[in-house]
């Protein structure tokens, strides 16, 4: 008797396109295109424009063979299903010589001109450390690649929300074209977030430039801003309240020693803005500019602070201390700062006590971090603050520093401290706490 019945199919052949989408989203390109050729379905599959919102790509400064296989892959992607793009991120590792500056900015080129003519949905968009600045960078190169970039960002500027130019390394004019680039069309600019950390090249005074004044005067509607504190002026904070005040939420700069940061702003520019954006956040990143003196002109109490980070990266300098930052600048943010980093290199000074003092004065504490040279009881009488409820820190990460090399008996008292806080550690804290010779 002949069997007229079909052949079982596999439960695969079943699978809702929602959940064979959602298989094909966890795959890699390679994968991808293999498994698109198992039957029309899956092929069909292969081109759902979610699967091709968000992409990363990363150029090698000294490729391997399955690297430059992988970038090859990844631009073929990219200009394949451009038109699906929503993210886009651009990451150089390590450029080391003139050949390779000059055959990427020949390949994004043609990648940002192939985006700029299929592709209307593009929202975000990131190039990371450029360092444009370096040798390696012949002028005509650079010309050329800056002007390929400032030609894509005006014909995505009605549609791009998201902008990440860190790293860059520009010079004032170049800088202020590209940026200038987001409002040609309409000479105003609704991008919502910018990052333009270090986007300038050291050293540039960028807060007396009348250009970059005009040029960030033509955004409107900024929700988050991060930046060096070489561009902060009564000016700009002017410019962000006549324009960005509604709609204005974090203000994230970052002050470098090699960045000039001597310039004065007026504590009322600082109050003006924040009283007429009341959801602003102000969050400080400081590299090695330590001094009381140099903070306390930065730090100003109208600024509404909710993170400080403090680090001197290992370098040490007998005229700098500690204690004066610790009592008299950051208690003046004690209803504001919920976010706390320290990364001292502090040998010569004890802060147990002004370090303890500090963190009970601040009642919207939550994440604590420091790296210092600190007592090994700092812990205990910190834990035992926390378990009175007289903080209501949630992560607490310490790397107490010691000159001695043999740590046994300070990790026997952490191992002590941590049995009789165990209760209280394992419940409610993010919690991690180590020692660190500094030899």
């Amino acid at each position: 008797m002949e069997d007229n019945s079909e052949p079982e199919q596999s439960s695969w052949a079943h699978l809702p396109d929602v959940c064979l989408r959602r298989v094909f989203h966890w795959l890699d390109d390679r994968d991808r295109s293999q498994a698109a050729l198992v039957c029309k379905k899956w092929n069909l599959a292969m081109y759902s424009g979610s699967l091709w919102r968000s992409r990363t790509i990363t150029f090698y400064g000294r490729p391997s063979r399955t690297r430059t296989l992988k970038l090859q892959s990844a631009l073929w992607y990219v200009k394949k299903f451009g038109k699906y793009l929503e993210h886009l991120e651009i990451n150089l590792s390590n450029p080391y010589n003139t050949a390779f500056t000059q055959k990427f900015q020949v390949i994004m080129r043609g990648l940002l001109s192939h985006l700029g003519k299929c592709n209307s949905r593009l929202v975000s968009f990131s190039i990371n450390y450029l360092e444009l600045d370096r040798l390696i960078w012949k002028n005509v190169v650079r010309a050329q690649f800056i002007k390929n970039l400032a030609t894509f960002l005006k014909r995505m500027s009605k549609q791009l929300d998201y902008l990440n130019l860190k790293g860059a390394r520009v010079t004032l004019e170049e800088g202020c074209e590209l940026l200038s680039s987001l409002s040609c069309l309409t000479n105003k600019s609704f991008i919502s977030e910018i990052n333009i950390e270090d986007f300038f090249s050291l050293h540039l005074p960028v807060y007396s430039s009348t250009l970059f004044h005009q040029t960030m005067s033509k955004f409107h509607s900024l929700v988050i801003m991060t930046f060096n504190y070489n561009c902060i002026s009564n000016e700009l904070l002017d410019i962000l309240q006549e324009h960005s005040a509604h709609s204005l939420c974090a203000l994230n700069i970052k002050c470098h020693i090699h960045d000039p940061h001597g310039q004065v702003v007026w504590g009322m520019s600082w109050a003006n803005l924040a009283k007429r954006a009341p959801k602003l956040n102000v969050n400080f990143f400081f590299e090695r500019v330590m001094k009381h003196d140099h903070l306390a002109r930065i730090l100003l109490v109208e600024i509404p602070v909710r993170s400080i980070s403090l680090r001197s990266c290992y370098f040490s300098d007998p005229d700098w201390i500690m204690r004066p930052t610790l009592t008299n600048l950051l208690p003046a943010y004690w209803h504001v700062l919920q976010k706390l980093t320290l990364e001292l290199n502090n040998g010569h000074e004890l802060l147990d006590d002004e370090l303890l003092q500090l963190i009970l004065s601040c009642k919207r504490l939550l994440f604590l971090k420091v790296w210092a040279f600190l007592s090994v009881t700092f812990m205990e009488r910190l834990l035992q603050n926390r378990a009175e409820r007289k903080c209501i820190l949630t992560t607490i990460k310490v790397r107490i520093y010691t000159a001695r090399q043999e740590t046994s008996e300070e990790d026997r008292l952490l191992c002590d401290i941590y049995r009789k806080f165990k209760y209280l550690i394992d419940s409610e804290l993010n919690y991690f706490v180590i020692t660190y010779p500094m030899v």
